[in-house]
């Protein structure tokens, strides 16, 4: 057995084991949902960081560094503007309503079933996008590594992610989320390291080397992000996205009070914040060292295993077998952790919101509840496994802004309104929630990442391949008009 195998097997067995442990202590719907709600600060802060760090943050930024330099910096920085907006805008107000779902906080304050429904879709619609960006990376991971057929590899993952959620619920999420974020950051502190020991230890010495190797498009966009109003629709998805990600907001019903979610929003910023200070070091060390290197690539001039694998061949170039061993182990736990967090969110969405709630007017059987749970885990995960076959070619990194894009578009307008905007009324809440969710899922099958890279189409039908500045007001402006429209 080879050494990323038994990395592997080692990484599984302790997950379960974690798994099996918060099983232990999963007694109540509100232990599963929320992890009792009592979680210190510090660790749902570092969760919340280990939800945000996923797939796409470290195999797809470096990968994106690699084939288009700048443009990698342009995703950190516009999701790392997030961050501040979130914990002025929502930490706090949604913590006060004291519910585990985006749907919960909307019919808390519109007990209407066209606001409940179009929140479930939002959610769902999100939770899947995400998804799906995961298990590309995880497949081709897997699929390098093992010689897996891609189905294969993207099942072991599905398989996984439902024991997780099924079993242990939220404390089980929290806690395989912050061993995975513990290990996620000694993986890029070791990589981070390795590339600037090449250089001497400078970071100067280093960006010397990409100028030298690109010229001064290492540090310029590239064509992708030419055009200025892409770049401004880019950065208003992944700023505002990160405020409609379920399985980011359901970290605010962990803890006891406000207090403790604010907290929980600034331990999980200054983290992110670090990691992408490394992820720089790390993808513009792949630029030069892996870029030049005829060992990682195949016959075509192409990276083995494509572009979002340009870490591994970096962690192997600099530790050997052992080094790329751990970091495609890492890797792999840091995808599973964070498809159990979105599923979780998913399942919340199905069993919590559309069947308990709504189906059984609040009177469900609590044991009926979790099968539902577990039936929605299941249901999700196919469906995500099904919709990656399509997408497993893409960059997921650009994926990942996609998904920020949606959920941009189709969660924030309605929780920003319904938290700060008392003209907000039942049937906006429902024209705005349904023209965001269908206006960017719309632009996007009709742009260049859809509609030419993924459906092989010669011109895309919409020229900008990030909807967020065109779905986004349109989301509001529907809001505002079926709020004024009171007949």
């Amino acid at each position: 057995m080879s050494h990323a195998q038994l990395l592997f097997l080692a990484l599984i067995l302790l997950t379960l084991a974690i798994t099996a442990a918060a099983r232990r202590r999963t007694a109540s719907l509100n232990d599963f949902y929320t992890a009792g709600g009592h979680l210190p600060a510090w660790q749902n802060g570092v969760a919340l960081a280990g939800d945000y760090l996923s797939a796409a943050a470290f195999l797809g930024a470096a990968g994106m560094y690699l084939g288009q330099g700048y443009d990698s910096l342009a995703y950190a920085v516009g999701t790392l503007a997030g961050w501040p907006l979130l914990l002025l805008l929502l930490a706090e107000p949604l913590r006060r309503r004291g519910r585990y779902t985006v749907a919960g906080v909307l019919s808390q304050r519109f007990d209407h079933t066209g606001v409940r429904l179009v929140s479930i879709a939002g959610s769902l619609t999100v939770t899947l996008c995400y998804l799906i960006v995961q298990l590309v990376g995880a497949g081709k991971l897997i699929e390098l590594l093992f010689g897996l057929p891609y189905l294969a590899a993207v099942g072991l993952v599905g398989a996984l992610m439902m024991v997780y959620v099924a079993l242990g619920g939220m404390l089980a999420t929290t806690w395989v989320q912050i061993s995975k974020a513990s290990l996620l950051f000694a993986c890029a502190l070791l990589l981070a390291a390795g590339v600037l020991s090449r250089f001497g230890g400078s970071p100067a010495a280093l960006f010397d080397a990409a100028e030298k190797l690109r010229g001064a498009a290492a540090f310029l966009p590239s064509q992708a992000l030419a055009d200025p109003v892409e770049v401004l629709s880019l950065g208003l998805g992944l700023s505002l996205g990160l405020l409609g990600l379920p399985h980011v907001l359901m970290r605010f019903f962990t803890v006891a009070d406000e207090r403790a979610a604010r907290r929980s929003v600034s331990i999980a910023t200054w983290l992110v914040a670090a990691f992408f200070v490394l992820n720089i070091v790390i993808g513009y060390g792949a630029m030069v060292l892996v870029g030049p290197a005829a060992q990682f690539h195949g016959a075509d001039g192409k990276l083995l295993g494509g572009g979002n694998m340009a870490a591994l061949h970096l962690a192997g170039l600099l530790g050997g077998e052992t080094g790329g061993a751990l970091v495609a182990a890492v890797a792999f736990a840091t995808i599973l952790a964070v498809v159990a967090g979105l599923a979780m969110a998913g399942a919340s969405a199905v069993s919590h919101d559309l069947y308990a709630v709504w189906l059984k007017r609040g009177q469900a059987d609590p044991r009926q509840e979790l099968n539902v749970s577990r039936l929605a885990t299941l249901g999700l995960g196919l469906l995500a496994i099904a919709l990656s076959t399509r997408f497993q070619q893409l960059n997921i990194a650009v994926m990942m802004g996609l998904a920020f894009a949606i959920a941009a578009s189709a969660n924030f307008p309605l929780l920003l309104l319904a938290l700060h905007w008392p003209g907000l009324t039942a049937r906006g809440a429902v024209w705005g929630g349904a023209a965001g969710i269908a206006g960017s899922l719309l632009l996007i099958v009709c742009g260049p990442a859809v509609w030419m890279a993924a459906l092989g189409h010669a011109k895309p039908l919409f020229p900008y391949s990030n909807p967020a500045l065109f779905s986004l007001p349109l989301a509001f402006a529907a809001a505002w008009l079926g709020s004024r429209n009171r007949s």
